[in-house]
């Protein structure tokens, strides 16, 4: 859990969207647009298990889906 807490709050630097999460298939979907996240801050976010999604739109995370 405290994975996820800590990776919310970085993406939370990046935006605040009224939707920010989605889950499909197994998979959570953040809504937040890679492009704008450090490359830092996104070297942070894998190894808590989170990564820019293959359409490079969203961050998405098969460690904190839905099953």
């Amino acid at each position: 859990m405290k994975d996820l807490i800590q990776a919310l709050q970085i993406l939370n630097k990046y935006g605040d969207p009224e939707w920010p999460t989605h889950c499909e298939h197994d998979e959570l979907f953040i809504m937040i647009d890679p492009s704008i996240v450090s490359k830092e801050d996104k070297k942070i976010l894998k190894k808590l298990g989170i990564e820019p999604s293959e359409d490079g739109e969203t961050f998405h995370s098969f460690k904190f889906g839905s099953a």
